[in-house]
């Protein structure tokens, strides 16, 4: 495929940073996370439906985020050596399957293999979308990254609203209509599979940031390591709000459950207003600060919550989303300059090590919330939230490549 023709066609500078293709993939993202997002909105209607415990409940997440996070790596590996642009669609394909069985599930059962289509939907999606915004960049990563995260949280702030005003009303069987939703992005990411058949190759020769080679093996792997414990230590704990977050309303401070989803989506729209701040930031002032304050700077608020009334478990919880959910486009993009040439792997590898995390977090929390009570579940997660001091150690990848 690397013909003479191409290399002439190469630009002498990096392209331009291609807004249409943003915007198209973090739409996309949008459509598929809201979909994602309706399973958990819809806790509160399959617990009863099906006489669910609460470890059954965190069964359902963690078949939907571990059957994600298996083959999310999988994927970026084998799309690295030989990329797949139609394979979003056919992901989305996926995700359309899986919403249509949840719709209709007889047993808990087939309610687990609903989640676990989703999971492959999304395992498909993200690291072959990532590369596409990165690809459409135009050198600015972080930007490109926090545009297509903002798309995805948007969409899982929007579920719970969805779920609020046509899936309790109406039942369980509404879920089908947002099928709708699956063609109209298998659409959009035909249009963006075209765009990313034509551009791979000559964008993909461009002159890529080179931080992570000027560090030793041992490292980038403890670097790695850093980055790991940080992701675990966010979506621990936003596994604790996403999964249980209403039951914890119902519970606390005897909300219906319509006033309980109505807060879910208060955080999530907030989770998806801070994803757009981490990535420029990240740009301008250096990556690592952005981890380090987004994680241990959330510690305060997070130890307060489980204290709170209710007016003020509000304004924290939007407070929470709103730092906490800056750091993943900065740490995502801060992996991939690490191991330069590795966009899919590195994508998938924490795309998937994130929705692992939530899934077995929210199966963990759920058993604990089945022996201790829910409260006890914020008590505990509020202090994961310190392992951000942790960032400490990371090096500063834009310093060395100024030097």
């Amino acid at each position: 495929m690397q013909n003479s023709a191409e290399s002439v066609s190469l630009p002498s500078t990096a392209p331009r940073t291609d807004y249409t293709i943003l915007g198209a993939i973090s739409f996309s993202h949008l459509l598929n996370d809201m979909i994602q997002s309706l399973i958990l909105a819809i806790y509160p209607l399959l617990k009863s439906g099906f006489h669910l415990s609460f470890t059954q409940v965190g069964l359902i997440t963690l078949t939907y985020q571990v059957t994600a996070s298996l083959l999310q790596p999988l994927v970026g590996m084998v799309t690295d050596r030989k990329p797949m642009p139609y394979s979003l669609p056919v992901g989305m394909g996926f995700t359309l399957c899986g919403l249509l069985l949840l719709a209709t599930a007889p047993n808990f059962a087939v309610l687990l293999v609903a989640a676990a289509l989703v999971g492959t939907g999304s395992s498909v999606f993200h690291p072959e979308s990532s590369r596409v915004a990165r690809l459409a960049s135009g050198g600015q990563h972080g930007l490109a990254q926090s545009l297509f995260q903002v798309g995805g949280n948007t969409g899982s702030s929007l579920g719970p609203l969805l779920a609020a005003w046509i899936i309790v009303p109406h039942g369980r069987g509404s879920v089908a209509w947002f099928s709708l939703a699956a063609l109209l992005a298998m659409v959009v990411l035909l249009q963006v599979g075209r765009w990313y058949r034509l551009h791979h190759v000559t964008r993909n020769k461009v002159t890529r940031h080179v931080a992570g080679e000027a560090l030793s093996r041992n490292k980038v792997f403890l670097c790695l390591l850093i980055l790991g414990l940080l992701i675990f230590s966010k979506y621990f704990y936003l596994a604790s709000i996403s999964s249980y977050f209403t039951f914890y309303l119902i519970h606390t401070f005897g909300l219906s459950v319509q006033a309980a989803q109505m807060h879910l989506f208060v955080f999530l729209f907030a989770v998806a207003a801070g994803s757009l701040i981490g990535g420029p930031v990240g740009d301008r002032i250096g990556r690592k600060w952005v981890i380090w304050v987004s994680i241990l700077g959330v510690a305060p608020f997070t130890l307060a919550l489980p204290h709170a009334n209710l007016f003020w478990t509000g304004v924290l919880s939007v407070v929470i989303g709103l730092i906490l959910s800056s750091a993943f486009s900065a740490i995502l993009v801060y992996a991939q300059e690490l191991i330069p040439g590795r966009v899919g792997m590195i994508s998938g590898l924490f795309f998937g090590f994130a929705f692992g995390m939530g899934g077995i977090g929210a199966a963990v929390l759920g058993r604990v919330a089945d022996a201790h009570g829910i409260d006890y579940v914020y008590s505990l997660c509020a202090y994961l939230p310190l392992i951000g001091a942790l960032a400490v150690f990371l090096p500063d990848l834009e310093k060395r490549q100024r030097v």
